[in-house]
This record gives structure tokens, sequence and C-alpha cells, in this order.
């Protein structure tokens, strides 16, 4: 996304002129709805963390400091807010152990529906982490953060994320390693 019409933008709004803040809602909007539907796995709810987000952006626009990209600043901000947004755990939570192992299967069809099985299994997996490895793996994977931004999003040394992101994909392929033999998961 334009780092520049971001830049552009948060000067005109830092100037005065607050029309400007809609194009960064408009750039960044699906984007942040996505990222907390990653945290809490509701639609409304993610729209309304999103919004929640937007205004937080908003209103402390001036912490921004440009050393960072915007989207970096942003996200770091949505994901220290939709982590400490207070939400009851969600009864489809659902420990690792509970997971069940997939099956292997020959024929098309049953291909079909091992992959959609899978990967419900691994978004199940993912969910049941503990928040530190989901987060890191959210940003990494589902967000295709690199390691620079996800460890600056979530506020730790690149060197924690990185150990974040092995220790959680060892978590995931302990549990998915029989039911999903197919399934590769880069290394950071």
């Amino acid at each position: 996304m334009g780092s520049r019409e971001d830049e552009a933008d948060a000067k005109r709004v830092l100037a005065g002129e607050i029309s400007s803040f809609e194009g960064i809602v408009r750039r960044w909007q699906t984007p942040l709805v996505n990222l907390a539907y990653r945290f809490c796995r509701d639609r409304g709810r993610a729209e309304e963390l999103a919004q929640e987000a937007l205004v937080k952006a908003y209103r402390g626009l001036s912490s921004w400091r440009q050393e960072a990209a915007f989207s970096t600043w942003l996200f770091a901000l949505a994901t220290n807010h939709y982590r400490s947004a207070h939400r009851p755990a969600p009864s489809w939570l659902v420990s690792l152990d509970s997971i069940p192992e997939l099956a292997g299967t020959e024929n098309c069809a049953d291909e079909v529906l091992q992959d959609r099985g899978r990967q419900e299994a691994v978004r199940a997996a993912v969910v049941a982490l503990p928040a530190k490895y989901r987060d890191a793996l959210t940003l990494y994977y589902f967000h295709e953060m690199d390691v620079s931004s996800a460890s600056q999003s979530l506020g730790v040394a690149e060197g924690t994320l990185k150990a974040r992101l092995l220790r959680g994909r060892r978590l995931l392929r302990s549990k998915l390693a029989r039911g999903t033999a197919g399934l590769r998961v880069e290394e950071a």
C-alpha cells in the first residue's frame, strides 16, 4: 500500500485537514478488519475493533515517528489494541489436544475435503496456541509481514519473534504431523 500516500495524508491531518484521514481509512480498513478477525474470529467484533483502532490511530497520529513505515506503526497500534480489548474467551476455542488427526485419502473429491479439513485443523490449532505464538504466526504468515515489521508490531526483538515463530511452528507440527504431511511451514 502507498507509504507516500499515508505520509502525505498524515501530514495534512496533523496540519488540520481532518478529511485527509479518510484516505488512510480507505487504504487500511480492510487489512485492519482482517487482522482483528484473526484475533477474535467474529466478523462483527473484528469490524468494531478495527474501527476502534482507526480512532486510536487518528488520536495518536502525532506519535507516529516516521522512522518506521506507517503500516508498521498502524499494525503495532492495532495489534496492541486487539490484544488488550476485553473480550471473553470464545466458546469455539479448543485445546490442541482436542483437534482430531486427519486421515489420508486417495480420490480427488476426498482430497478437496481433506484440504478443507486440514485448513480448519490448522486454523483451530493456531487459535489454540498461547497468545505470544499465535500473534507471531498470525502477523508473519497470515498478514505476510517480514520479521522486522512483525517484531516491531509486537514490540519484541527480532530474535524473540524468530524464537516464537520457531516454537509456534513446532507446536503446530507436533499436533498436525500425521494429518498434514503435505503442509509445509517455512522457516523464518
